[in-house]
């Protein structure tokens, strides 16, 4: 299926919203990684993250840039880029940061990923970027790596109480 990618526009917060939830339940719950998060520390990451107020600061924001891919109408992908907020010691203000990147199970393997970091990358340009992956994500990794990516430090990534040990990665 051809996939239109495109900025994201405030008509898209509900279904940005929605995909944004299901894309990371899919990815580290028990379908997924498996990280058995407590169902109170998922229902509040879940809420303050993804609510339609944080999805139209994302959008609103102008330091940012958030993409979607769409298929047939229906949003399947995005990715959520902008200033760094990653605790790494060496990082300079003005530090990119690829903040999110997630295609729905039914729509990878045909390249939407990696059409979705590469359009980031080119709008993050040639400053410094960092990308913040879990430490169980090997496939991530590896890929981060073929774009020039490093690890460079370790930080929890909080989803309700439970902490998540994160990789961070930078290239440039």
């Amino acid at each position: 299926m051809p996939h239109t990618i495109r900025r994201a526009v405030s008509a898209d917060v509900p279904a940005l919203a929605t995909l944004a939830e299901h894309t990371f339940v899919e990815t580290f719950g028990p379908a997924g990684f498996g990280i058995p998060y407590p169902e109170a520390d998922l229902r509040q990451f879940l809420a303050e993250s993804y609510s339609h107020a944080e999805v139209t600061g994302w959008i609103t924001d102008p330091s940012a840039y958030v993409i979607v891919a769409e298929e047939e109408g229906r949003l399947v992908g995005y990715a959520q880029s902008g200033l760094n907020t990653l605790p790494l010691e060496e990082a300079r203000p003005g530090d990119g940061e690829l903040k999110r990147i997630y295609v729905r199970r039914e729509a990878q393997g045909a390249g939407l990923g990696r059409t979705l970091l590469e359009q980031s990358l080119d709008w993050l340009g040639t400053r410094p970027i960092l990308i913040g992956v879990w430490c169980g994500n090997d496939k991530a990794q590896r890929l981060y790596a073929r774009y020039g990516f490093e690890k460079v430090g370790e930080h929890h990534f909080m989803v309700g109480t439970t902490a998540d040990a994160d990789f961070i990665l930078r290239r440039g």
